[in-house]
């Protein structure tokens, strides 16, 4: 399974991930619900856990929203 968390995500934006994580609280919501959604994804695709193709996808669209959104904070100047 290919990691989507998002230090593996963006690289390059590791110390800027971290910073916002700290001093923002907007970022840091969506950081966690991020990850949170991330990891079910994660379980429901090694077997652990198991839910319907709907729910599934589901999960995927609001993965990729909750990361543009994330992007979005992290390269705004």
């Amino acid at each position: 399974m290919e990691k989507h968390d998002l230090h593996h995500e963006f690289p390059a934006l590791e110390q800027k991930i971290h910073d916002l994580k700290v001093s923002d609280n907007h970022f840091r919501k969506l950081f966690d619900s991020y990850h949170e959604i991330n990891n079910e994804i994660h379980r429901i695709e090694t077997g652990a856990e198991n839910t319907s193709d709907e729910v599934l996808n589901r999960l995927r669209i609001e993965r990729v929203t909750l990361k543009d959104e994330l992007y979005s904070i992290l390269t705004k100047n």
